[in-house]
């Protein structure tokens, strides 16, 4: 099989995902009579036909279908790697991949990010929205070099370390019209009976143990109704009446309806977000490492 070019495969992609020879022919500024020449190029050189065409439509044959998402990857790969070529250039020579979980993105840990750009503008920052049990997998593969993890486990993956970085309050969210919702504060006792909703165990194993032990000690099992992989939908969970929650200060932004607790140890009634990283650095993770300090 001959070698396709990347003029082919832009031909390829833009009929494909037009299912138009005009339209592609208009979006590639490209006349198109060389549109079509180089869309039978590329299937003379596959040995076989990517398109059924007739005068009312184009559609792709199974085989077209097949070969689009393959040529996107490959289109897509070398678009990345003439942009790390122009980074290059530009003198950003480094690289970054950095996790955290969206739901706790608080102005502290905008700010870090801001402040290692400006630090280090030769350094392309790549930001991960993940799960705190995901981005210890991807510390532990190296897909990541850093993870802003939340409460760390009592037990993290061999080579991986974790750090105490800032604190954060925990708050109780109420449905709407819920009794408690109009007070200033709420005890944790006075939450005995309450449906609660929460991270699942799976997803952020650390935070969901921790609020079980702030329970515990108030002297209750909570009595969970539902729970999600995401705070923000625990969140949700709450103004939609499934039941109440608690969970860390910046989910306040979402409902606006957070009431501060008491009743319990300061200590159980914040959260210790976690930075975790290799026991290796990288010299790129460790100058990132430094702007935390």
């Amino acid at each position: 099989m001959n070698e396709f070019t990347f003029r082919e495969l832009e031909c390829f992609i833009a009929v494909s995902e037009e299912l138009s020879f005009t339209r592609a022919a208009e979006r590639l500024h490209l006349a198109q009579p060389p549109l079509s020449r180089h869309i039978r190029n590329l299937e003379e050189k596959l040995d076989v036909k990517l398109f059924e065409r007739t005068n009312r439509e184009v559609r792709l044959t199974a085989p077209g279908v097949a070969f689009r998402s393959e040529a996107r990857d490959i289109l897509q790969q070398v678009r990345r790697a003439g942009e790390a070529a122009r980074r290059a250039g530009e003198g950003e020579t480094g690289m970054l991949n950095v996790g955290f979980v969206s739901a706790v993105l608080s102005p502290e840990l905008v700010q870090v990010f801001a402040d290692f750009r400006e630090k280090c503008p030769h350094i392309q920052l790549n930001l991960h929205d993940r799960l705190p049990i995901d981005q210890l997998e991807d510390l532990r593969t190296g897909e990541l070099e850093v993870g802003f993890i939340g409460i760390a486990p009592d037990r993290v993956p061999e080579g991986i370390e974790a750090t105490s970085w800032m604190e954060e309050s925990l708050l109780v969210f109420f449905p709407t019209k819920h009794p408690l919702a109009e007070k200033s504060t709420v005890r944790i006792k006075d939450l005995r009976d309450e449906p609660f909703v929460m991270i699942s165990p799976e997803a952020a194993p650390a935070f969901s143990t921790h609020l079980r032990a702030l329970c515990l000690e108030a002297g209750f099992r909570p009595r969970i109704v539902q729970e999600a992989r995401r705070a923000q939908a625990v969140a949700a969970m709450t103004v939609a009446g499934s039941g109440i929650a608690i969970l860390p200060e910046s989910l306040n932004r979402i409902t606006g309806n957070g009431i501060p607790l008491v009743g319990a140890r300061r200590k159980q009634l914040k959260m210790t977000h976690a930075v975790a990283h290799g026991r290796r650095l990288s010299p790129t993770a460790s100058l990132f490492l430094e702007t935390l300090a």
